[in-house]
């Protein structure tokens, strides 16, 4: 059973053209759509539309990004771009 994807979590993209990179979702949309961010590619300031059937959690949450995400503080793109850049490589 897949783990449950929630703000903050590290996904996979199974579907699409960035199948196979890793991103963090930055907001849930509804219970088929979630915004994904890489920080590079995918800046925060234009998350991408993904459907949650396409992606993989990978169970890990950077608890330090989801609660700057959950609290409206700042994030900044590198900041995500290194959590995400370990998973990359």
């Amino acid at each position: 059973m897949e783990k449950p994807i929630q703000i903050g979590s590290i996904v996979f993209s199974r579907a699409g053209r960035d199948a196979g990179k890793f991103f963090i979702v930055v907001e849930i949309v509804d219970d088929k759509f979630v915004r994904i961010a890489d920080g590079r590619m995918r800046p925060l300031s234009r998350p991408k539309l993904k459907k949650i059937k396409h992606l993989k959690a990978t169970g890990d949450i950077h608890e330090k990004l989801r609660e700057k995400l959950l609290n409206g503080s700042v994030v900044y793109d590198a900041e995500i771009n290194s959590v995400i850049r370990k998973y990359n490589s």
